[in-house]
């Protein structure tokens, strides 16, 4: 749901919270976006939007207090080339997400071939101890043979 912020006209240009119905800075808005808040500023006179321009103040604000994280090359780029800049910086940033998926599926890849090989190794070990198991018994079963065969001493 988008928050609807009104903004107030003269030097001050007060922004008021429609939602919590009170004043809020600019530094609230700016914690409100970075927590997914989605925001309308619109002009308390004329109605006009002018969200743009109030996240515009914010991101000024927050490069001023030194806590932006836009870099000096990336504004130039925007000045320069204007919504180009954002759709090739979106188009880089999509690009590199999908090689990280393409590399995430491919080590799942492998671990799936891995758990086969894991459960194919489980079952032919149990086969071995199982055979262990019976040459033992038969092992025990010869010795026990044997000696019920060996001549028994007289008792004198």
């Amino acid at each position: 749901m988008i928050r609807l912020i009104k903004r107030y006209g003269g030097a001050s240009r007060k922004l008021y919270d429609t939602e919590e119905s009170r004043y809020a800075s600019l530094e609230e808005l700016s914690a409100w976006i970075r927590a997914g808040q989605q925001l309308q500023v619109v002009d308390s006179v004329g109605g006009e939007d002018v969200t743009a321009q109030t996240l515009s103040q914010i991101i000024y604000e927050d490069h001023r207090r030194g806590s932006s994280l836009l870099s000096g090359d990336l504004l130039h780029q925007v000045i320069r080339r204007g919504s180009r800049a954002f759709s090739e910086g979106i188009e880089q940033v999509q690009a590199g997400v999908d090689r990280m998926v393409r590399s995430s599926l491919d080590r799942l890849t492998q671990v799936g071939g891995a758990k086969e090989e894991m459960a194919l190794l489980h079952l032919r070990l149990t086969e071995l101890e199982a055979s262990l198991a019976e040459l033992e018994v038969q092992t025990s079963t010869r010795k026990a043979g044997n000696r019920s065969r060996a001549p028994r001493k007289k008792a004198s």
